[in-house]
């Protein structure tokens, strides 16, 4: 998996990922030089960890035969104070309503999210390897 950023002037940038091709604009408040027209990077990642364990928990309740008519998610972060202002803590809530929804599968659709398939929270968890690397262009 591979993007791309281009600076849009300020504090704005508009993204892709080489899979999709979806563009995804990011900015930031006034205060630091931005627009506030699009999610900071921060919101980007907190709402992505929400929609990864969302898509997991409808994916496995539909293979349990679970009727899912509404779901929500609310998800609450916690940051370091000082730079780099990284998440401490993260909250997941989850809200579901459907026709005769198990418990006991509701919850093991959740964990199974938790502990095994979601991505995003997964990366949140273990060590990456991060290097930034520069060219300068003519």
């Amino acid at each position: 998996m591979s993007g791309e950023l281009v600076w849009k002037g300020n504090m704005l940038f508009e993204g892709a990922c080489d899979v999709s091709g979806h563009k995804v604009l990011f900015d930031t408040h006034p205060n630091v030089g931005g627009n506030d027209i699009a999610a900071t990077p921060m919101e980007h990642l907190l709402l992505a960890v929400a929609a990864c364990t969302g898509m997991d928990v409808v994916a496995i309740l539909r293979k349990m035969k679970q009727e899912l008519t509404e779901y929500r998610i609310e998800i609450h972060a916690e940051r370091h104070p000082e730079h780099p202002r990284r998440f401490t803590k993260v909250v997941i809530t989850h809200y579901l309503r459907g026709n005769n929804l198990d418990p006991a599968m509701v919850e093991k659709a959740v964990r199974l999210s938790d502990e095994k398939y979601c991505s995003a929270s997964a990366t949140l968890r273990m060590p990456t390897e991060v290097r930034s690397e520069f060219v300068i262009e003519k």
